[in-house]
């Protein structure tokens, strides 16, 4: 292997595993039906432990939450009521957020487009008025170059 630094052996290496990995991954079979019967019933375990986690936690946070408005009362802080806060709807990734079939609405399709590099948006606050100015010539450089000779005897 003279002539091959060890960047091109890593690279040849990578790209050797990238695609034998490819092919093992193409060689597998579909899933026979009691696989997927088990998947399936796997998959309805868990979402069922993660519903009953969920309601756990969310009985301890009103535990806590009531616990500490009943001490801050005492205390004499002032509390507000507790927010309801909405079950959450079930997630649907058959689409970008907000674009149904990942098509955009009508309504973002006319809105216009805003970008400060098209100049079609005010730049930002925090972008340099204009460029750095250059220093006069003979200037002293701001920046040490070296190491400063230092005698620490």
């Amino acid at each position: 292997m003279k002539g091959f630094s060890m960047k091109h052996m890593t690279r040849i290496a990578a790209l050797a595993l990238a695609l034998s990995a490819g092919a093992v991954h193409a060689a597998l079979p579909p899933p026979t039906p009691a696989q997927q019967e088990a998947a399936a019933a796997k998959k309805a375990a868990a979402d069922a432990q993660a519903a009953k986690d969920k309601a756990l936690l969310a009985a301890s946070m009103d535990a806590i939450s009531a616990r500490w408005r009943s001490r801050a009362s005492a205390q004499g802080w002032k509390t507000h009521a507790p927010v309801a806060i909405a079950a959450a709807a079930p997630a649907q990734a058959a689409a970008p957020a907000g674009q149904p079939d990942g098509k955009l609405t009508p309504a973002g399709a006319a809105a216009p487009i805003k970008s400060e590099k098209l100049g079609t948006a005010p730049p930002s606050t925090d972008v340099k008025a204009g460029p750095t100015k250059a220093e006069p010539a003979g200037t002293k450089p701001t920046v040490q170059k070296g190491t400063p000779k230092v005698d620490n005897r």
